[in-house]
């Protein structure tokens, strides 16, 4: 196989997994890690690949850029479905809890029909329709007022100063992207501020994050690493960034799709 073809033959994996490892290539194509190595260096060059430490993922947007609810509701939708059911287990009759803005997060709202006497404090449109769509009479949903993102985020000082005179038990968070470096982080300034304010409203933190946004960075960051409680994830988050995800996270779940 020409370079060129195995180059082409990598970014297509890289497109369909949103990521890949040097070692994978390596034992797929048959050839040196080098080689390898220096495929991803030419498709890092032409801007279609980020290389990361182990391998490369798929060329991420501007920090600053965000795709809209709609767009990212079709990524990873098996990965964001367990890790919601992983989630429901921690919710319990009579808790208040709080559900930020984001697709794994409105999945998770579709899974709390029958819990009893819950409460749930939320700035995302999605995720109060979903409850909304599923009413119980002992069900609150306590719906933020502020600007719409396009992410379907109400933010700003409204959002802020309603979010600020409360307090709930958990708080499920979605997030753009995390990285050791720069934490949690939004590709969104008043969505930041927004999830600030959740963080500080709650007792546990309890991050919802797909194997995609490893070492994604939005502009603003939300949180270090160690801000969270528990950190809910899938298998395919590679090894190395499960052990530093692990060394500063309370406690890091890992769940299969499917």
């Amino acid at each position: 196989m020409l370079a060129q073809q195995r180059q082409t033959a990598i970014l297509d994996l890289i497109r369909q997994r949103g990521g890949v490892r040097v070692s994978q290539l390596v034992s797929r194509f048959g050839v040196s890690d080098m080689t390898i190595r220096r495929d991803l260096e030419v498709l890092a060059e032409r801007g279609l690949v980020d290389k990361v430490h182990g391998g490369a993922t798929l060329a991420g947007p501007g920090s600053a850029e965000e795709p809209g609810f709609a767009a990212k509701s079709i990524r990873q939708q098996a990965e964001k479905r367990a890790i919601a059911e992983r989630a429901a287990t921690m919710v319990e009759p009579g808790m208040a809890i709080a559900l930020s803005a984001g697709t794994t997060t409105a999945a998770l709202a579709t899974l709390l029909s029958d819990v009893r006497g819950l409460t749930v404090v939320t700035n995302s449109i999605p995720v109060a329709d979903a409850l909304y769509q599923n009413p119980r009479a002992d069900q609150t949903v306590v719906l933020t007022g502020g600007i719409r993102t396009p992410s379907d985020a109400l933010t700003g000082p409204v959002a802020e100063a309603a979010i600020s005179a409360l307090n709930v038990d958990l708080l499920f968070l979605g997030v753009h992207g995390l990285s050791p470096r720069t934490g949690f982080t939004t590709p969104n300034l008043l969505e930041a501020g927004v999830n600030r304010c959740l963080i500080g409203a709650a007792r546990r933190l309890v991050v919802l994050a797909d194997h995609t946004k490893w070492e994604t960075i939005g502009i603003a960051t939300i949180a270090p690493l160690e801000a969270a409680d528990v950190l809910i994830t899938d298998v395919g988050l590679p090894a190395e960034a499960r052990t530093a995800i692990g060394e500063q996270v309370g406690e890091l779940i890992v769940v299969q799709a499917g």
